[in-house]
């Protein structure tokens, strides 16, 4: 194999790419991918690093992202653990699927399709945005940390909303509720609306589950202004147009705006692409597992569109996402690597 696994991921998490400032990475991915033998690698129109290997009739193609949320974490190896900010999210997934494809070489009737994609952080999206109707495969695998030996299936939908509401300056011994009180009452209703949706069942994949993200208010002299910045995990069972058309029921006065939403999406669990996940991890010595999560990946996106086998795979253990401690297994990733590239291989015969 012409690259080296542990260096390329410790280059990638030494490259800092915020969610639109993605150009470094993508230009280093670009370069290592260029050398795989057989494979052509550019950046795209959207920024996303793109390398295809094989001229095959059937696209596998493998979509991870290259950006990370703020917050700057040291590269540094501590035994078997590489830590950096993005090791887990998702740099190290995508890392995974471009040694794996290097290892596993061209098959015959097979294009591998391999795209970092820019803003997977972002509500923009747009780097799954961009390719969602450039490409039509016969299987996706999508980039985000899962556990070696372990594969995600679905993942919850989300929709972000904002509040703003002015009211008035008055005294504050006066009768009338502030813009303030206003912003937190919104927050209560909308926490609420979740509590009688899921009728006092634990939090799970078939929740609806609110998060208030961010509260502020500022006074002029003459008016006080408030904003609350909501979220929700979106069940599949769930209706984003009933849970946007019951928004408006929750205020008498102010403007909501909605952020983003993206709609749920579970994939099929009886498919040639499970089964070969499964055989493979199994070779390699691991009981595989499933997983539905409760945030949204850039499958939310393809996955609707392209309506083929899918499913999420990487190494790393998601609870680290965005956390201070975000560190990877290089064992594990070597591992994540084998199966992968098992899987590409069977995919083939």
């Amino acid at each position: 194999m012409p690259i080296n696994p542990e260096a390329l991921l410790q280059e990638m998490l030494e490259t800092p790419s915020l969610s639109g400032q993605e150009r470094a990475v993508a230009e280093l991915l670009v370069r290592r991918m260029g050398e795989i033998p057989g494979m052509r690698a550019w950046r795209d129109e959207a920024g996303n690093a793109v390398g295809v290997l094989g001229d095959g009739p059937e696209d596998i193609v493998l979509l991870g992202h290259m950006d990370t949320v703020p917050g700057d974490i040291p590269v540094r190896r501590e035994g078997d653990l590489l830590r950096g900010r993005g090791a887990v999210d998702a740099k190290g997934p995508l890392a995974t699927f471009v040694s794996a494809v290097a290892q596993a070489g061209p098959q015959p009737g097979k294009r591998f399709v391999i795209i970092g994609a820019v803003e997977e952080e972002a509500p923009s999206s747009a780097g799954a945005r961009h390719i969602v109707g450039r490409y039509r495969p016969a299987a996706a695998i999508i980039g985000e940390p899962s556990d070696w030996d372990r594969i995600t299936l679905g993942y919850k939908g989300s929709l972000v909303a904002q509040y703003t509401v002015a009211r008035a300056g008055e005294h504050s011994s006066g009768p009338n509720a502030n813009a303030a009180e206003k912003a937190v009452d919104f927050w209560i209703r909308a926490r609420d609306y979740a509590a009688s949706w899921n009728g006092g069942q634990p939090r799970s994949f078939t929740t609806l589950d609110p998060a208030l993200r961010a509260i502020w208010s500022e006074d002029d002299g003459l008016f006080n202004h408030a904003t609350a910045l909501i979220s929700y995990r979106v069940p599949l069972e769930c209706s984003l147009a009933e849970l946007k058309g019951a928004m408006p029921t929750w205020f008498d006065e102010g403007q909501l705006t909605i952020v983003s939403a993206e709609e749920p999406f579970k994939a099929e669990r009886n498919t040639a692409l499970v089964r070969a996940f499964l055989e493979a991890i199994r070779q390699e010595g691991g009981k595989p597992r499933f997983a539905l999560k409760h945030g949204t990946s850039d499958m939310n996106i393809v996955g609707p569109a392209w309506g083929c086998p899918m499913l999420a795979y990487g190494p790393g253990d998601s609870n680290l996402d965005h956390t201070p401690h975000e560190h990877i297994s290089l064992a594990e990733y070597r591992r994540a690597i084998a199966v992968l590239s098992r899987v590409l291989v069977s995919l083939a015969q």
